[in-house]
């Protein structure tokens, strides 16, 4: 508790929706002498951590990366680890207080049928918190369904692009965090993302500590936001 209060005390300023990409679970499970597909089930518990610090701090919207179309393309058995990964956590979310939209490509066969109904977006408990899941998601497939929709439309009646693409229930990012030390944003929410601070730690993400959040937080509150104005 202690420790939680020093933070809401610290921070002047704070992201209102945090995107969050958790990579190096892979990398993680080798260093451990696992096979790479061991890595994603230990990146569960690192994300409630993070929710529960952001819960705390008064954080209104978050979107984790769960896995990407391009993702599909590894073998067989880390397909079906991370797929059962975000079922898991989402199984684990539905006991917390959160407003959940899982947002992916459902066409697919590789888009957990689990997951289905929280393609609308539900409420467990008090629903304190935002809470977004990208899973089976792809950059293309979220803005040509806009390119859809505006070329079916007439003049007078069409929609803006950020109204009309897949993922138009996502607010705008204002801070993205990256682990395990890749500087790219690989294809994450490239319309929200576009005037979003982005951080990135090298540390892997089943090695999250509460530290690299408030690292990145006091980093972000000196930064000059000025969405190009």
């Amino acid at each position: 508790m202690k420790d939680i209060l020093t933070a809401k005390k610290r921070f002047t300023r704070l992201p209102a929706h945090i995107g969050i990409i958790p990579d190096g679970n892979r990398r993680w499970a080798i260093e451990q002498g696992m096979a790479k597909e061991n890595g994603y089930a230990f990146g569960i518990e690192p994300g409630f951590q993070l929710y529960e610090q952001c819960l705390e701090l008064g954080i209104e919207e978050m979107t984790f990366y769960g896995f990407t179309v391009d993702n599909t393309k590894r073998p067989a058995e880390q397909r079906a680890a991370f797929q059962k990964a975000c079922i898991d956590a989402v199984q684990i979310l539905a006991n917390r207080d959160a407003s959940l939209l899982v947002v992916g490509n459902t066409n697919s066969p590789l888009f957990p049928r689990e997951l289905l109904p929280f393609t609308q977006r539900i409420t467990f408990g008090e629903g304190l918190m935002r809470i977004n899941f990208l899973v089976n998601y792809g950059w293309q497939w979220d803005i040509s369904r806009a390119i859809s929709i505006m070329s079916r439309e007439s003049p007078q009646n069409k929609q803006s692009l950020i109204g009309s693409i897949a993922s138009h229930e996502i607010s705008r990012v204002d801070l993205i965090i990256r682990w395990g030390g890749r500087r790219r944003l690989s294809g994450f929410l490239p319309v929200q993302s576009i005037y979003a601070d982005f951080f990135v730690l090298d540390e892997l993400w089943p090695d999250f500590k509460i530290e690299h959040l408030h690292k990145a937080l006091s980093w972000y509150e000196i930064q000059d936001v000025t969405l190009g104005g």
